[in-house]
């Protein structure tokens, strides 16, 4: 594919590749995240052509049938809404993220009979978690922006139960032509409905695009989930080929 289409960037002197994003470049991907918030869902519905509903129940019957639960960068809360019953904790770096879910997700649970979810402001990295206290951990959409994808996994291990459940679920990458189609996709028609929603040529998905580019393979983080310590780790693409679900297992 040529140097059109690069595994690891560059932007403001700060490097971006498949396990991490530096400082200054962070920053700006949290800005541009928080910029999403009044139509995330409409367009992850429109670039998936519906199916990240059909995605997150797939996350959900992976969950164990009861216990705690850990969902990290919850977004504006699209999955917790629907996650019935468990004592369920919701992380998030960006506040107005946390505000928008707290809120949509709180409302739901009560109308449903449920407890509230804690909503907790904090990075993957550095989960402000005693050892040993989810009994699964999930990331959905998220763990592409995590600024170290290996400490971001590392605390994960480190709060989940032994025998507890990590799932993932990001955009799919197969190989390096797979990598250029999403990348195609995302630049296109993405681009031009968040375009049209945003009645500017300026708008987050454009630099979120970014983060697709340098992200990895599903294999590259297969082999990252195993190396930091987790077992029964698998990974599936799912229909239409646009995400992979990884998942994997504290060793008893």
């Amino acid at each position: 594919m040529g140097g059109n289409y690069p595994n690891i960037w560059h932007t403001g002197g700060s490097l971006v590749d498949t396990e991490t994003i530096g400082k200054e470049d962070w920053e700006e991907l949290q800005r541009n995240l928080e910029a999403t918030i009044p139509v995330y869902d409409r367009v992850n519905r429109v670039a998936t052509f519906g199916q990240v509903s059909k995605w997150r129940r797939m996350v959900r019957n992976r969950l164990p049938e009861e216990g705690r639960i850990l969902e990290i960068g919850c977004g504006p809360g699209s999955f917790a809404e629907d996650v019935l019953g468990y004592d369920l904790v919701c992380l998030d770096p960006i506040p107005e993220m946390l505000r928008v879910a707290e809120e949509r997700v709180n409302s739901a649970r009560s109308e449903r009979g449920d407890s509230p979810a804690t909503f907790v402001h904090g990075k993957a990295e550095e989960l402000p978690f005693e050892d040993s206290s989810f009994d699964a951990v999930c990331t959905l959409f998220s763990f592409r922006d995590w600024y170290d994808k290996r400490a971001g996994i590392s605390e994960a291990l480190r709060v989940l139960k032994p025998g507890g459940v990590f799932v993932i679920v990001d955009p799919a990458k197969i190989n390096r032509l797979h990598g250029f189609l999403g990348w195609l996709w995302m630049r296109t028609y993405v681009s031009l409905y968040a375009r049209m929603l945003y009645r500017s040529e300026t708008h987050p998905w454009k630099w979120l695009t970014k983060t697709y580019v340098s992200f990895g393979t599903t294999k590259d983080y297969v082999r990252m989930i195993r190396e930091q310590g987790f077992s029964e780790v698998e990974a599936k693409v799912v229909f239409p080929g646009m995400a992979t679900i990884w998942q994997g297992r504290k060793p008893s």
